[in-house]
């Protein structure tokens, strides 16, 4: 059973700052020269970009990362507020910055961005690693052609996901797409399974504790809320990627959900704005466009198990071509889009079957299973084709004999796409209703 612990952010740093308050780090000592909102900026100390900072101010230690280094100083970031630091005071350069905790003792727990307990729990034991890690050399990487059941029939059946295959989730806000990857996290066959929850609402930890139930044995969750720093923010995503990673190297089939991709962008635009990178489109600066192919590249196959990653994309407007979107989707091997129609029509999930695709899913599927999954994306868009017809009451039929099997075919494919939330669905059992409705639908 996960508690909700009490502990405020406020504690969670404080706690880290006495943890390493007896360490000797100063003996390379700087002086803060200026703060300038979320930037700290120190001179005098030789540090790196990516080190960790500890800044003493007013009896107590702020602990921030090197984002920016120039001739004679460096810009800081801090994981904690800037109030109470001021001009002159000593900064080092100190520990524990770039490492983390990953190991078997993770399992069932919900951690934050740091990878301190959230649950109530004791902290984490295991093995200290980098928080960094190289992506593996493609030459190293298993090819994908095994399906991982999601327990979603529309996803198993019309986008099938593949044991290390990377997706994304685009939608826009309100579409229902935590709700879709909580599903996805209590279906899935991968017996091992990390969450991130980047920027998400404090709620919404809480809640996807509840969804996932008795799953939450074989999950991690790492939370950062949306008032916590982008440093924090953008840390639990990569703690989260170097827990899979863990995983993955000791043979394991692990499923990575990632939620979301946007808002681990939006903190990194925070710290490259701090840092004096320029913004660029949509005010996004050129660290993100970086940030984006090197971290998805470390999912996927590797030389033992596997990383299956799901990305949730937020679209703005539910503009499918807004700049983050369409670079996401050329690094991922597919995507699944959510429809706003289909949730106002009260569909859920709300998946556009024929604006989604996998692109491994010819390598995934037998014969039969693809004409099947053909056949029902041609009746589909065989109604599509007419859907504003049938509505006005002006469609003829016999005019084309597709879109007259999609007409009688449409409440049954509606009851194959649609599913109830706590439902799981079988994958031989959707193949058989996928089998059996494809039969009815002409051949072209």
């Amino acid at each position: 059973m996960i508690t909700t612990s009490s502990t405020s952010a406020a504690d969670v740093l404080h706690g880290l700052a006495r943890s390493v308050g007896s360490l000797d780090v100063w003996s390379h000592e700087g002086r803060v020269a200026g703060i300038n909102g979320l930037e700290v900026l120190v001179r005098g100390l030789p540090a790196r970009v990516g080190d960790s900072i500890h800044i003493s101010s007013g009896g107590s230690l702020r602990i921030g990362e090197v984002i920016a280094a120039h001739n004679d100083a460096v810009s800081v970031a801090m994981y904690g507020p800037t109030d109470a630091i001021g001009v002159g005071d000593r900064a080092s350069v100190g520990t524990g910055g770039r490492d983390c905790i990953v190991g078997p003792g993770l399992l069932g727990r919900v951690l934050d961005g740091m990878g301190l307990p959230l649950d109530g729990g004791p902290s984490p034991t295991g093995v200290r690693v980098d928080l960094s890690n190289p992506v593996p050399s493609p030459l190293d990487r298993r090819r994908v052609d095994a399906q991982l059941p999601l327990g979603i029939r529309v996803l198993d059946v019309m986008c099938p996901l593949g044991l290390g295959q990377r997706i994304g989730l685009f939608g826009g806000s309100g579409t229902g797409k935590s709700t879709l990857f909580g599903m996805m996290v209590r279906g899935t066959a991968a017996p091992i399974r990390v969450v991130a929850l980047i920027g998400e609402r404090g709620r919404e930890v809480r809640e996807l504790v509840d969804e996932i139930g008795d799953a939450m044995s074989n999950t991690i969750i790492v939370a950062a809320t949306s008032d916590q720093p982008a440093l924090i923010r953008r840390r639990a995503a990569l703690l989260a990627m170097r827990i899979a990673e863990w995983f993955a190297d000791g043979g394991n089939e692990v499923l990575l959900v990632v939620d979301s991709l946007t808002r681990l962008a939006m903190a990194q635009r925070e710290i490259g704005l701090a840092a004096g990178e320029p913004p660029t489109t949509r005010g996004y600066t050129p660290s993100v466009f970086a940030l984006l192919p090197s971290y998805l590249e470390r999912s996927g196959p590797r030389r033992t198990g596997t990383i299956t990653g799901i990305f949730t994309v937020l679209v703005e407007g539910d503009d499918q071509n807004e700049p983050l979107a369409d670079t996401v989707r050329a690094i991922l091997d597919g995507h699944v889009v959510l429809d706003r129609r289909r949730v106002h029509a009260g569909m859920f999930p709300a998946v556009d079957p024929l604006a989604s695709m996998s692109r491994l899913a010819p390598k995934l599927l037998d014969e039969s299973q693809q004409t099947a999954a053909n056949r029902l994306r041609s009746a589909l868009s065989a109604y599509e084709e007419i859907r504003d017809l049938v509505d006005i009451g002006a469609y003829q039929r016999g005019a084309n004999p597709l879109a007259d099997a999609a007409l009688d075919l449409r409440p049954d494919l509606d009851a194959l796409l649609r599913q109830e939330v706590g439902e799981v669905a079988d994958l031989s059992q959707s193949w058989e209703q996928a089998a059996a409705l494809a039969a009815r639908v002409p051949q072209g």
